[in-house]
């Protein structure tokens, strides 16, 4: 089983990206052949700055290591170092009906926030499934919104299998449904252009202003809160707690007695402690950034080797490539 997910370096890392991408996708190194991915090709649809996409695919590849990705049981690269994948997307782009792309959920919700769109964009898809068409990808950990991204570069594999004959893998999504939407500061989904995130690294005072900002109602502790599972900071606990404390901190929410205060201070100890050991394995990885890149080189090598293999599988098919004639 060939296990594939990527992450956009567009930004610092949070707890959405951790739960709802990085911790499925660290589990899964142990139950098959891993290809794990720095998506800087799609960054450059919305971070247009050349420095900070290089601080930030740093960053991701730092963190990830961190967080336990290892490079013994996963091959962790940079998408820019394997330009192959370029070259597929063009070839699955000339069988992408403009009718497909345009239904995209994510396309659609940009275009409704006046988000300013441009052709990567529209074509993200397309990129997307030659990322996971190019290494034979069995299984792919997505959060639920990327889950349709999934199933396009699905009806795209099947159609070129269709017209050139069988070519392409095809892929099936994996989504962990109780931590694919992690909920922000605000009560909206996290994500980093709504400024709502809590970053898995940073400055502990920092990081504590955000966790005791969290949007509460004007209820007195005292009062009986029959909704505490619908509480904000309680959610939140879920993730990063343990099931029993978190449940307790519930059960008294909803009692009354528990006040807001004294929750976020409890929620900020759980998710700072939860980090704890990351934080000092990302501490020797940034002293040792040798390492980090050898790893990402490494990791480049192996993923071209299987890139080339199934874009000349995909150029043979398509009649790309002159195959001699058989005598």
């Amino acid at each position: 089983m060939r296990i594939l997910s990527g992450i956009q370096p567009s930004g610092t890392l949070h707890l959405g990206n951790y739960f709802g991408m990085m911790k499925p996708a660290i589990e899964l190194q142990e139950k098959g052949e891993a290809y794990y991915f720095i998506a800087d090709y799609h960054s450059m649809t919305t971070l247009f700055d050349p420095a900070e996409r290089r601080r930030n695919s740093l960053d991701v590849a730092l963190d990830f290591l961190a967080c336990g990705l290892d490079p013994k049981k996963a091959v962790f690269f940079r998408q820019s170092d394997v330009p192959e994948v370029c070259e597929l997307t063009w070839i699955l782009g000339t069988l992408t009906p403009m009718g497909l792309l345009e239904r995209c959920t994510s396309y659609k919700d940009k275009i409704a926030k006046g988000i300013p769109v441009n052709f990567g964009l529209f074509a993200y898809p397309v990129l997307m499934a030659a990322d996971i068409l190019i290494y034979d990808s069995n299984i792919v950990p997505v959060g639920q919104d990327q889950k349709q991204h999934v199933e396009i570069t699905r009806d795209i594999a099947i159609k070129f299998n269709e017209q050139y004959g069988e070519t392409f893998v095809i892929p099936e999504p994996q989504i962990r449904g109780e931590t694919a939407k992690v909920l922000g500061t605000d009560g909206e989904k996290m994500s980093k252009s709504c400024g709502n995130t809590v970053e898995i690294f940073g400055d502990e005072k920092t990081l504590r202003k955000k966790v005791m900002a969290i949007k509460m109602d004007s209820r007195t502790p005292q009062e009986l809160k029959p909704d505490a599972d619908q509480n904000l900071a309680i959610q939140l606990m879920k993730v990063v707690a343990p099931a029993d404390v978190a449940k307790d901190s519930e059960d008294r929410l909803r009692a009354g007695g528990l006040g807001y205060g004294d929750l976020k201070k409890g929620l900020f100890e759980h998710y700072w402690n939860y980090f704890a050991a990351a934080r000092a394995r990302r501490a020797e990885l940034a002293a040792n950034m040798d390492y980090v890149h050898q790893v990402l080189r490494d990791g480049a090598t192996k993923a071209r080797n299987k890139a080339g293999e199934v874009l000349d599988r995909a150029r043979k098919a398509s009649g790309l490539a002159l195959q001699p004639e058989k005598g």
